[in-house]
């Protein structure tokens, strides 16, 4: 039986006012037809603008079955908090219904993470290890990056050979951060222990709240356990 998860399928360049754009529409602040002009306005040809409409369907406007109610809760998430960023909504539903995305993410986090910046050549080859050494794989890596970019996570430099982590965005423990927990689990397939999830380079751009596992453990979405070594593991609800 094949996985409904897509193992690769994020091969657009998505630019954040156009995830905006498609999170308001799923939000009833704004129309379909806006989106369409937004899209119209910046895509030249019928093939570009139905791939770019094909990857915004499945983070806002059509997602997956299992992720409908995730979607759901982060438009909550933003309707009651619209200062609430779009990059971090964006970015939750990018890599719970992208593999692809979320290992590029968790890539990148990893390598900047002492130094605050990495070679994209070094990225590619770690992406060629997992997913195959081809055109494909590199050019949606490529995809995927120029979109971190767009949505404030990282500024490519030196003709995009070097990418530099920008200043991490600090969430203050608003309700999108255990939303956030729970799009790492659901890219991760398991639990993690709560200790590492501040430091989880898969969401390496935010910073969340000091108080978490407070905040966790009042999620009816994920629950706490005890491991065998005494650390504290999250994990979705059963």
């Amino acid at each position: 039986m094949s996985s409904v998860t897509p193992q690769i399928g994020f091969d657009r360049f998505i630019q954040l006012d156009w995830a905006a754009a498609a999170l308001r529409v799923r939000a009833g602040v704004s129309n379909i037809e806006q989106l369409t002009e937004l899209i119209d306005a910046t895509h030249s040809g019928a093939a570009a603008k139905k791939k770019t409409r094909t990857v915004l369907n499945r983070l806002w406007l059509e997602p997956r079955p299992d992720l409908v109610d995730f979607a759901d809760r982060g438009i909550r998430i933003y309707r009651e908090a619209p200062d609430t960023p779009i990059s971090a909504l964006t970015w939750g539903m990018a890599i719970a219904t992208y593999p692809f995305f979320g290992k590029v993410a968790e890539i990148v986090g990893r390598l900047t993470a002492l130094q605050g910046d990495c070679a994209s050549t070094e990225v590619h080859r770690r992406m060629a290890e997992t997913y195959g050494e081809r055109e494909g794989t590199r050019r949606m890596t490529n995809m995927v990056l120029q979109s971190q970019a767009s949505w404030g996570a990282i500024e490519r430099m030196e003709n995009s050979k070097r990418l530099v982590r920008k200043s991490k965005m600090r969430l203050n423990g608003s309700p999108i951060s255990v939303w956030l927990a729970e799009a790492c689990m659901r890219y991760m397939g398991r639990g993690f222990p709560v200790t590492s999830l501040e430091t989880s380079p898969i969401i390496y751009p935010f910073e969340l709240s000091s108080s978490i596992t407070y905040l966790l453990s009042k999620s009816t979405s994920l629950e706490i356990h005890t491991d065998s070594a005494g650390n504290q593991i999250v994990a979705l609800a059963s």
